[in-house]
């Protein structure tokens, strides 16, 4: 009876287990970085194209209007997204550590319970 208490409740942990790696496995929080980096860059170069077009011209032209707006609205996204990615890695850390605590209590990262006695 003990025994298949334990088992059932190993086959619970080990669930729970595959469940968090499943979970980690796609780590949002590094696509939402990489898109604010990525925002942010091209952010400054359409920027440093609106202040040529500002810069050159006697008269402001439209399109430097657009290329600032362009820019400002990439650099409001690149915040944006990284805000957001520092929000999800909080919560992917706090999964990390359910999915060490399983481990360690399932004993997978204990070499010395995985040898046959």
């Amino acid at each position: 009876m003990l025994g298949a208490v334990m088992t059932s409740n190993t086959q619970e942990l080990r669930a729970r287990l595959d469940q968090l790696q499943a979970s980690l496995s796609t780590r949002e929080s590094t696509t939402r970085f990489a898109r604010a980096g990525v925002s942010t860059v091209i952010a400054l170069l359409v920027g440093g194209a609106s202040g040529k077009l500002f810069y050159d011209s006697l008269r402001t032209p439209l399109l430097a209007w657009a290329a600032a707006l362009v820019s400002v609205s990439l650099l409001v996204y690149a915040f944006i997204s990284y805000r957001l990615g520092r929000k999800v890695l909080v919560d992917e850390l706090k999964q990390y550590e359910s999915m060490l605590a399983l481990r360690s209590e399932l004993r997978l990262d204990d070499p010395s319970a995985l040898l046959p006695r």
